[in-house]
């Protein structure tokens, strides 16, 4: 338990921060899932117009600071990747 004044303010902006970033990583996960299972269903017209929109959240998470950039990169590489290969098959 915290007992400085600052020590209490941080513990303050550390829970709200914390809550901040669960929301978004939730959002940008949930969104993710959301493409992987439309290519596992085999509906990649879906899939293709669902992607857009997951790279933009991925990228605004990254923005934002709640993950870090080359993982955003990552995240959206490997989500064209198996809409290609969905594609292709």
């Amino acid at each position: 338990m915290a007992h400085h004044k600052d020590a209490i303010k941080r513990n303050r902006q550390n829970a709200k921060r914390n809550a901040y970033n669960r929301h978004y990583r939730t959002l940008m996960r949930g969104t993710i899932k959301k493409v992987r299972a439309l290519v596992a269903k085999g509906a990649t017209e879906e899939a293709a117009a669902a992607l857009p929109n997951a790279v933009s959240i991925i990228q605004k998470v990254a923005g934002k600071g709640v993950i870090h950039k080359k993982q955003a990169a990552r995240r959206v590489s490997r989500l064209a990747k198996a809409l290609q290969a969905a594609t292709k098959a």
